[in-house]
């Protein structure tokens, strides 16, 4: 329980960041069949 109250804004805001960036790694790495308009996996079309 007390690690629960030893999270801080800084270490939400940097996991919020790493996720985003993870996110923009895998959308430029992974083929458009996969991530990409009409992807299996990520479909980043906006409708």
């Amino acid at each position: 329980m007390s690690a629960l109250f030893s999270v801080s804004f800084d270490t939400l805001v940097m996991s919020a960041i790493t996720c985003l960036i993870l996110r923009e790694v895998i959308l430029v790495a992974l083929p458009d069949t996969v991530a990409g308009p009409g992807g299996w996996l990520i479909d980043t079309d906006p409708e």
